[in-house]
Protein backbone atom coordinates (compact mmCIF):
# COMPACT_ATOMS: atom_id res chain seq x y z
CA UNK A 1 0.00 0.00 0.00
CA UNK A 2 3.23 2.19 0.75
CA UNK A 3 4.68 1.22 -2.21
CA UNK A 4 1.63 2.04 -4.92
CA UNK A 5 0.89 5.61 -2.54
CA UNK A 6 4.39 6.48 -2.97
CA UNK A 7 3.78 5.83 -6.93
CA UNK A 8 0.59 7.74 -6.99
CA UNK A 9 2.40 11.12 -5.30
CA UNK A 10 4.77 11.15 -7.86
CA UNK A 11 2.11 12.37 -9.89
CA UNK A 12 1.12 15.60 -7.95
CA UNK A 13 -2.57 14.42 -7.35
CA UNK A 14 -4.11 15.62 -4.30
CA UNK A 15 -3.44 13.07 -1.23
CA UNK A 16 -7.20 12.57 -1.00
CA UNK A 17 -7.54 10.76 -4.12
CA UNK A 18 -3.90 8.93 -3.62
CA UNK A 19 -5.36 7.38 -0.76
CA UNK A 20 -8.89 6.43 -2.31
CA UNK A 21 -6.74 5.59 -5.95
CA UNK A 22 -3.97 3.32 -3.82
CA UNK A 23 -6.84 1.64 -2.14
CA UNK A 24 -8.88 0.70 -5.09
CA UNK A 25 -5.70 -0.13 -6.76
CA UNK A 26 -4.58 -2.84 -4.09
CA UNK A 27 -8.31 -4.27 -3.61
CA UNK A 28 -7.83 -4.79 -7.70
CA UNK A 29 -4.23 -6.55 -7.13
CA UNK A 30 -5.87 -8.80 -4.09
CA UNK A 31 -8.23 -9.63 -6.87
CA UNK A 32 -6.32 -10.60 -9.21
CA UNK A 33 -4.17 -12.43 -7.19
CA UNK A 34 -7.23 -14.80 -5.92
CA UNK A 35 -8.22 -15.22 -9.54
CA UNK A 36 -4.76 -16.26 -10.57
CA UNK A 37 -4.44 -19.05 -7.67
CA UNK A 38 -7.89 -20.06 -7.98
CA UNK A 39 -7.55 -20.37 -11.86
CA UNK A 40 -3.97 -22.58 -10.90
CA UNK A 41 -5.51 -24.63 -8.18
CA UNK A 42 -8.35 -25.51 -10.69
CA UNK A 43 -7.19 -25.71 -13.62
CA UNK A 44 -3.71 -27.09 -13.23
CA UNK A 45 -3.35 -28.72 -9.94
CA UNK A 46 -6.75 -29.90 -10.07
CA UNK A 47 -6.18 -31.35 -13.27
CA UNK A 48 -2.55 -33.17 -12.67
CA UNK A 49 -4.74 -34.78 -9.12
CA UNK A 50 -7.48 -36.04 -11.75
CA UNK A 51 -5.19 -37.88 -13.93
CA UNK A 52 -3.05 -39.42 -11.15
CA UNK A 53 -6.51 -40.84 -9.46
CA UNK A 54 -8.29 -41.60 -12.90
CA UNK A 55 -4.89 -43.73 -13.91
CA UNK A 56 -4.00 -45.91 -10.27
CA UNK A 57 -5.76 -49.18 -9.55
CA UNK A 58 -7.54 -47.47 -6.38
CA UNK A 59 -11.36 -47.03 -6.27
CA UNK A 60 -11.78 -45.08 -3.42
CA UNK A 61 -9.70 -42.01 -4.65
CA UNK A 62 -12.23 -41.77 -7.49
CA UNK A 63 -15.43 -41.64 -5.26
CA UNK A 64 -13.49 -38.40 -3.87
CA UNK A 65 -12.64 -37.05 -6.52
CA UNK A 66 -16.75 -37.58 -8.36
CA UNK A 67 -18.06 -36.08 -4.47
CA UNK A 68 -15.54 -32.81 -5.85
CA UNK A 69 -13.48 -33.03 -1.96
CA UNK A 70 -10.15 -31.98 -4.29
CA UNK A 71 -12.27 -29.27 -5.73
CA UNK A 72 -13.32 -27.59 -2.56
CA UNK A 73 -10.07 -27.34 -0.89
CA UNK A 74 -9.40 -24.86 -3.38
CA UNK A 75 -11.37 -22.76 -2.11
CA UNK A 76 -9.09 -22.45 0.81
CA UNK A 77 -6.74 -20.32 -1.34
CA UNK A 78 -8.03 -17.01 -2.12
CA UNK A 79 -9.44 -16.92 1.62
CA UNK A 80 -6.25 -16.91 2.83
CA UNK A 81 -4.74 -14.56 0.31
CA UNK A 82 -7.32 -12.31 1.73
CA UNK A 83 -6.66 -12.88 5.30
CA UNK A 84 -2.95 -12.53 4.76
CA UNK A 85 -3.76 -9.08 3.19
CA UNK A 86 -6.18 -8.28 5.67
CA UNK A 87 -3.44 -6.15 7.58
CA UNK A 88 -3.20 -4.09 4.19
CA UNK A 89 -6.52 -2.42 5.12
CA UNK A 90 -5.62 -1.32 9.28
CA UNK A 91 -9.38 0.12 9.63
CA UNK A 92 -10.69 -3.08 8.61
CA UNK A 93 -8.81 -5.50 9.25
CA UNK A 94 -10.41 -6.90 12.06
CA UNK A 95 -13.69 -7.44 9.87
CA UNK A 96 -11.94 -8.70 7.13
CA UNK A 97 -10.41 -11.34 9.24
CA UNK A 98 -13.46 -12.10 10.41
CA UNK A 99 -15.09 -12.67 7.47
CA UNK A 100 -12.44 -14.29 5.93
CA UNK A 101 -12.34 -16.99 9.05
CA UNK A 102 -16.05 -17.14 8.32
CA UNK A 103 -15.10 -18.13 4.97
CA UNK A 104 -12.73 -20.62 6.00
CA UNK A 105 -15.47 -22.59 7.92
CA UNK A 106 -17.92 -22.34 6.08
CA UNK A 107 -15.61 -24.00 3.16
CA UNK A 108 -14.49 -26.34 5.49
CA UNK A 109 -18.04 -27.63 6.43
CA UNK A 110 -18.49 -28.36 2.68
CA UNK A 111 -15.34 -29.79 2.54
CA UNK A 112 -16.89 -32.07 5.45
CA UNK A 113 -19.92 -32.78 3.74
CA UNK A 114 -18.56 -33.70 1.13
CA UNK A 115 -16.06 -36.15 2.46
CA UNK A 116 -18.48 -37.73 4.83
CA UNK A 117 -20.45 -38.74 1.91
CA UNK A 118 -17.61 -39.71 0.14
CA UNK A 119 -16.75 -41.89 2.76
CA UNK A 120 -20.27 -43.63 2.70
CA UNK A 121 -20.38 -44.37 -1.02
CA UNK A 122 -16.82 -45.94 -0.46
CA UNK A 123 -18.43 -48.11 2.31
CA UNK A 124 -21.22 -48.62 -0.15
CA UNK A 125 -18.74 -50.35 -2.35
CA UNK A 126 -18.37 -53.34 0.64
CA UNK A 127 -20.51 -56.26 1.19
CA UNK A 128 -20.74 -55.86 4.85
CA UNK A 129 -22.81 -52.41 3.99
CA UNK A 130 -26.04 -54.70 3.59
CA UNK A 131 -25.95 -55.77 6.68
CA UNK A 132 -24.30 -53.09 8.93
CA UNK A 133 -25.06 -49.54 6.96
CA UNK A 134 -23.41 -46.49 8.07
CA UNK A 135 -25.70 -44.03 6.38
CA UNK A 136 -27.32 -42.77 10.02
CA UNK A 137 -24.27 -43.12 12.09
CA UNK A 138 -22.35 -40.58 9.28
CA UNK A 139 -25.86 -38.50 9.34
CA UNK A 140 -25.61 -37.85 12.94
CA UNK A 141 -21.55 -37.18 12.41
CA UNK A 142 -23.13 -34.42 9.64
CA UNK A 143 -25.20 -32.65 12.63
CA UNK A 144 -22.60 -32.80 15.25
CA UNK A 145 -20.07 -31.12 12.62
CA UNK A 146 -22.61 -28.27 11.17
CA UNK A 147 -23.66 -27.72 14.58
CA UNK A 148 -19.61 -26.95 15.80
CA UNK A 149 -19.24 -25.62 12.80
CA UNK A 150 -22.36 -22.60 13.15
CA UNK A 151 -21.29 -22.14 17.00
CA UNK A 152 -17.29 -21.24 15.86
CA UNK A 153 -19.29 -19.15 13.30
CA UNK A 154 -21.21 -17.28 15.87
CA UNK A 155 -18.21 -16.97 18.30
CA UNK A 156 -15.91 -15.83 15.66
CA UNK A 157 -18.36 -13.05 14.42
CA UNK A 158 -19.38 -11.86 18.11
CA UNK A 159 -15.45 -12.43 19.44
CA UNK A 160 -16.14 -14.81 22.32
CA UNK A 161 -14.80 -17.97 22.83
CA UNK A 162 -16.94 -20.95 21.34
CA UNK A 163 -16.37 -22.81 24.95
CA UNK A 164 -19.08 -19.85 26.01
CA UNK A 165 -21.69 -20.52 23.87
CA UNK A 166 -21.63 -24.06 24.28
CA UNK A 167 -22.02 -23.92 28.19
CA UNK A 168 -25.07 -21.98 27.36
CA UNK A 169 -26.21 -24.76 25.09
CA UNK A 170 -27.38 -26.84 28.43
CA UNK A 171 -29.77 -24.68 29.32
CA UNK A 172 -31.78 -25.36 25.72
CA UNK A 173 -31.20 -29.08 26.19
CA UNK A 174 -34.87 -29.39 26.27
CA UNK A 175 -35.38 -27.33 23.04
CA UNK A 176 -32.13 -29.19 21.12
CA UNK A 177 -33.88 -32.35 22.35
CA UNK A 178 -37.50 -31.55 20.75
CA UNK A 179 -35.97 -30.08 17.65
CA UNK A 180 -34.14 -33.23 16.98
CA UNK A 181 -36.38 -35.68 18.51
CA UNK A 182 -36.78 -37.42 15.59
CA UNK A 183 -32.64 -37.82 14.78
CA UNK A 184 -32.50 -38.76 18.01
CA UNK A 185 -34.99 -41.65 17.93
CA UNK A 186 -33.92 -42.85 14.42
CA UNK A 187 -30.01 -43.02 15.91
CA UNK A 188 -31.17 -45.40 18.75
CA UNK A 189 -33.56 -47.13 16.33
CA UNK A 190 -30.50 -47.55 13.88
CA UNK A 191 -28.10 -48.82 15.74
CA UNK A 192 -30.79 -51.39 16.65
CA UNK A 193 -31.85 -52.68 13.60
CA UNK A 194 -27.94 -52.54 12.51
CA UNK A 195 -26.73 -54.39 15.85
CA UNK A 196 -29.73 -57.02 15.63
CA UNK A 197 -29.63 -57.51 11.95
CA UNK A 198 -33.32 -57.18 11.31
CA UNK A 199 -33.46 -55.19 8.02
CA UNK A 200 -30.80 -54.41 5.66
CA UNK A 201 -30.87 -52.85 2.06
CA UNK A 202 -32.49 -55.00 -0.84
CA UNK A 203 -34.67 -57.06 1.94
CA UNK A 204 -38.21 -57.23 1.09
CA UNK A 205 -40.63 -56.28 4.23
CA UNK A 206 -44.19 -55.99 4.60
CA UNK A 207 -45.66 -52.97 7.25
CA UNK A 208 -49.18 -52.73 6.16
CA UNK A 209 -49.41 -50.38 8.44
CA UNK A 210 -47.60 -47.21 6.20
CA UNK A 211 -48.54 -49.09 3.05
CA UNK A 212 -45.10 -50.71 2.55
CA UNK A 213 -44.67 -53.71 0.20
CA UNK A 214 -41.59 -53.74 -1.57
CA UNK A 215 -37.74 -54.10 -1.44
CA UNK A 216 -35.58 -51.80 1.13
CA UNK A 217 -33.56 -49.10 -0.94
CA UNK A 218 -31.80 -47.13 1.69
CA UNK A 219 -31.66 -46.61 5.12
CA UNK A 220 -31.06 -43.37 6.41
CA UNK A 221 -31.10 -41.51 9.90
CA UNK A 222 -34.68 -40.87 10.27
CA UNK A 223 -36.41 -43.18 6.99
CA UNK A 224 -36.11 -46.57 5.51
CA UNK A 225 -37.16 -46.13 1.93
CA UNK A 226 -39.20 -48.97 0.40
CA UNK A 227 -39.99 -49.33 -3.32
CA UNK A 228 -43.04 -50.64 -3.39
CA UNK A 229 -43.62 -53.24 -6.34
CA UNK A 230 -46.03 -51.23 -8.45
CA UNK A 231 -42.55 -49.09 -8.37
CA UNK A 232 -43.95 -46.34 -6.01
CA UNK A 233 -41.35 -45.37 -2.74
CA UNK A 234 -43.00 -45.54 0.99
CA UNK A 235 -40.78 -43.19 3.71
CA UNK A 236 -41.02 -45.55 7.18
CA UNK A 237 -39.79 -43.83 10.36
CA UNK A 238 -36.08 -45.61 11.41
CA UNK A 239 -38.10 -46.06 14.77
CA UNK A 240 -41.16 -47.07 13.62
CA UNK A 241 -39.65 -50.61 12.59
CA UNK A 242 -38.35 -50.96 16.22
CA UNK A 243 -41.66 -50.08 17.70
CA UNK A 244 -44.56 -51.95 14.76
CA UNK A 245 -43.93 -54.66 14.01
CA UNK A 246 -43.25 -55.86 10.50
CA UNK A 247 -42.37 -58.85 8.18
CA UNK A 248 -39.16 -59.27 6.47
CA UNK A 249 -38.78 -62.01 3.49
CA UNK A 250 -35.47 -62.52 3.60
CA UNK A 251 -35.60 -65.90 5.62
CA UNK A 252 -37.87 -66.85 2.48
CA UNK A 253 -35.38 -65.77 0.07
CA UNK A 254 -32.12 -67.28 1.84
CA UNK A 255 -33.78 -70.55 2.10
CA UNK A 256 -34.07 -71.47 -1.43
CA UNK A 257 -37.73 -72.32 -1.79
CA UNK A 258 -40.68 -69.79 -0.97
CA UNK A 259 -43.75 -71.29 0.33
CA UNK A 260 -47.34 -72.45 -1.63
CA UNK A 261 -50.55 -72.90 0.57
CA UNK A 262 -53.62 -72.83 -1.02
CA UNK A 263 -56.59 -75.27 -0.94
CA UNK A 264 -58.90 -77.06 -3.13
CA UNK A 265 -62.83 -76.84 -1.49
CA UNK A 266 -64.42 -80.45 -2.50
CA UNK A 267 -68.11 -80.83 -3.15
CA UNK A 268 -68.86 -82.91 0.05
CA UNK A 269 -71.74 -84.29 -1.92
CA UNK A 270 -69.46 -85.60 -4.50
CA UNK A 271 -66.98 -87.92 -2.03
CA UNK A 272 -67.74 -91.49 -2.18
CA UNK A 273 -66.23 -95.26 -1.84
CA UNK A 274 -64.34 -96.06 -4.65
CA UNK A 275 -66.25 -98.57 -7.08
CA UNK A 276 -64.26 -101.32 -8.54
CA UNK A 277 -64.71 -99.46 -12.05
CA UNK A 278 -63.33 -96.27 -10.35
CA UNK A 279 -59.95 -98.84 -8.85
CA UNK A 280 -59.18 -100.05 -12.35
CA UNK A 281 -59.58 -96.67 -13.78
CA UNK A 282 -56.73 -95.00 -11.11
CA UNK A 283 -54.56 -98.35 -11.81
CA UNK A 284 -54.15 -97.21 -15.43
CA UNK A 285 -52.83 -93.17 -13.96
CA UNK A 286 -49.03 -93.59 -13.93
CA UNK A 287 -48.51 -91.60 -10.35
CA UNK A 288 -51.34 -94.48 -8.67
CA UNK A 289 -50.71 -97.90 -10.58
CA UNK A 290 -47.94 -98.90 -7.31
CA UNK A 291 -50.25 -97.66 -4.62
CA UNK A 292 -53.56 -98.70 -6.24
CA UNK A 293 -52.22 -102.42 -6.52
CA UNK A 294 -50.58 -102.13 -3.18
CA UNK A 295 -53.41 -100.16 -1.11
CA UNK A 296 -55.83 -102.93 -2.86
CA UNK A 297 -53.57 -106.00 -1.80
CA UNK A 298 -53.73 -104.48 1.90
CA UNK A 299 -57.06 -103.92 2.32
CA UNK A 300 -58.30 -107.20 0.84
CA UNK A 301 -56.11 -109.23 3.40
CA UNK A 302 -57.29 -107.08 6.12
CA UNK A 303 -60.90 -107.82 5.46
CA UNK A 304 -60.65 -111.47 5.22
CA UNK A 305 -57.72 -111.60 8.07
CA UNK A 306 -61.03 -110.21 10.37
CA UNK A 307 -63.89 -112.00 8.32
CA UNK A 308 -65.35 -108.61 7.42
CA UNK A 309 -68.70 -109.06 5.20
CA UNK A 310 -67.90 -106.54 1.97
CA UNK A 311 -71.53 -106.82 0.95
CA UNK A 312 -72.42 -103.50 2.53
CA UNK A 313 -69.46 -100.94 1.96
CA UNK A 314 -70.10 -99.45 5.33
CA UNK A 315 -68.10 -102.80 6.87
CA UNK A 316 -64.29 -103.20 6.55
CA UNK A 317 -62.00 -100.91 5.18
CA UNK A 318 -62.31 -99.63 1.69
CA UNK A 319 -60.95 -96.70 -0.55
CA UNK A 320 -62.48 -93.43 -1.20
CA UNK A 321 -61.57 -91.42 -4.23
CA UNK A 322 -61.20 -88.00 -1.67
CA UNK A 323 -57.99 -89.97 -0.38
CA UNK A 324 -57.08 -91.34 -3.91
CA UNK A 325 -57.07 -87.95 -4.98
CA UNK A 326 -55.13 -87.07 -2.06
CA UNK A 327 -52.84 -89.61 -2.19
CA UNK A 328 -52.57 -88.33 -6.20
CA UNK A 329 -51.38 -84.93 -5.20
CA UNK A 330 -48.74 -85.80 -3.22
CA UNK A 331 -46.88 -88.50 -5.46
CA UNK A 332 -47.69 -85.68 -8.21
CA UNK A 333 -46.19 -82.74 -6.18
CA UNK A 334 -43.01 -85.13 -5.30
CA UNK A 335 -42.23 -85.51 -9.20
CA UNK A 336 -42.70 -81.86 -9.81
CA UNK A 337 -39.91 -79.94 -11.31
CA UNK A 338 -40.51 -76.71 -9.69
CA UNK A 339 -41.29 -77.93 -6.19
CA UNK A 340 -38.36 -78.10 -3.40
CA UNK A 341 -38.58 -81.78 -2.01
CA UNK A 342 -35.83 -80.81 0.79
CA UNK A 343 -38.55 -78.79 2.52
CA UNK A 344 -42.04 -79.35 3.74
CA UNK A 345 -44.64 -81.29 1.34
CA UNK A 346 -48.08 -81.97 2.50
CA UNK A 347 -51.76 -82.50 1.40
CA UNK A 348 -54.22 -81.94 3.90
CA UNK A 349 -57.72 -82.00 4.71
CA UNK A 350 -59.04 -79.12 6.89
CA UNK A 351 -61.79 -78.58 8.83
CA UNK A 352 -64.95 -78.36 6.41
CA UNK A 353 -66.85 -75.77 5.84
CA UNK A 354 -69.88 -73.93 3.77
CA UNK A 355 -67.90 -74.18 0.99
CA UNK A 356 -66.93 -77.79 1.07
CA UNK A 357 -63.94 -79.78 2.40
CA UNK A 358 -60.62 -77.90 2.18
CA UNK A 359 -57.96 -80.01 0.58
CA UNK A 360 -54.95 -78.04 0.97
CA UNK A 361 -51.77 -78.38 -0.41
CA UNK A 362 -48.51 -77.19 1.76
CA UNK A 363 -45.47 -77.19 -0.14
CA UNK A 364 -42.29 -74.54 -1.35
CA UNK A 365 -41.29 -73.58 -4.71
CA UNK A 366 -37.53 -74.39 -5.39
CA UNK A 367 -37.23 -70.75 -7.01
CA UNK A 368 -38.09 -67.66 -5.06
CA UNK A 369 -38.52 -65.34 -7.19
CA UNK A 370 -42.05 -63.89 -8.10
CA UNK A 371 -42.68 -64.51 -11.56
CA UNK A 372 -41.54 -67.90 -11.64
CA UNK A 373 -43.08 -68.72 -8.14
CA UNK A 374 -46.40 -67.56 -9.46
CA UNK A 375 -46.22 -69.84 -12.77
CA UNK A 376 -45.25 -72.92 -10.70
CA UNK A 377 -48.28 -72.62 -8.66
CA UNK A 378 -50.19 -71.78 -11.08
CA UNK A 379 -49.39 -74.96 -13.15
CA UNK A 380 -49.79 -76.92 -10.15
CA UNK A 381 -53.12 -75.65 -10.20
CA UNK A 382 -54.03 -75.48 -13.40
CA UNK A 383 -53.69 -79.27 -13.52
CA UNK A 384 -55.92 -79.87 -10.03
CA UNK A 385 -58.47 -78.40 -11.40
CA UNK A 386 -58.74 -79.90 -14.39
CA UNK A 387 -57.51 -83.54 -12.94
CA UNK A 388 -60.35 -83.30 -10.10
CA UNK A 389 -63.36 -84.46 -11.90
CA UNK A 390 -61.47 -88.17 -13.23
CA UNK A 391 -61.70 -88.84 -9.50
CA UNK A 392 -65.62 -88.54 -9.38
CA UNK A 393 -64.87 -85.10 -7.06
CA UNK A 394 -66.37 -81.47 -7.67
CA UNK A 395 -65.36 -78.39 -6.87
CA UNK A 396 -67.22 -76.28 -5.11
CA UNK A 397 -68.35 -72.92 -6.12
CA UNK A 398 -70.91 -70.08 -5.44
CA UNK A 399 -73.67 -70.29 -7.71
CA UNK A 400 -73.13 -68.06 -11.24
CA UNK A 401 -75.36 -65.88 -12.76
CA UNK A 402 -75.04 -68.73 -15.90
CA UNK A 403 -75.48 -71.40 -13.02
CA UNK A 404 -79.41 -69.87 -11.90
CA UNK A 405 -79.91 -69.50 -16.00
CA UNK A 406 -79.55 -73.42 -16.21
CA UNK A 407 -81.41 -74.01 -13.46
CA UNK A 408 -84.32 -72.14 -14.73
CA UNK A 409 -84.15 -73.22 -18.30
CA UNK A 410 -84.02 -77.09 -17.29
CA UNK A 411 -87.88 -76.91 -16.22
CA UNK A 412 -88.91 -75.25 -19.43
CA UNK A 413 -87.17 -77.65 -21.38
CA UNK A 414 -88.92 -80.22 -19.56
CA UNK A 415 -92.08 -78.81 -20.27
CA UNK A 416 -91.66 -78.40 -23.89
CA UNK A 417 -91.14 -82.21 -24.21
CA UNK A 418 -93.77 -83.13 -21.97
CA UNK A 419 -96.18 -81.17 -25.10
Amino acid sequence: MEFISEWLSEYDLNPTVVKYLSTIIMILFIAIICIAANFITKKIVIRIITHIVRNNKYQWDNILLDRKVFHKLSHIVPAMIIYYFSSTFQYFQHLIEKGAITYLIIVGLMIMNSLLNAITDIYQTYEISKTRPIKGYIQVVKIIVITLGIIVIIANMLGESPIILLSGIGALSAVLMLVFKDSLLGLVAGIQLSSNDMVRVGDWIQMPKYGADGDVIDISLNTVQVQNWDKTITMIPSYALISDSFINWRGMQTSGGRRIKRSLFIDKNSIAFCTDEMIEKFKSIHYLSDYMINREHEIVEHNTKNGINRSNPVNGRALTNIGVFRVYINHYLQKHSGINQDMTLMVRQLAPTEHGLPLEIYAFSNDVRWAIYESVQADIFDHLFAVAPEFGLRLFQNPSGNDLRTMMDEPRRDGERAH
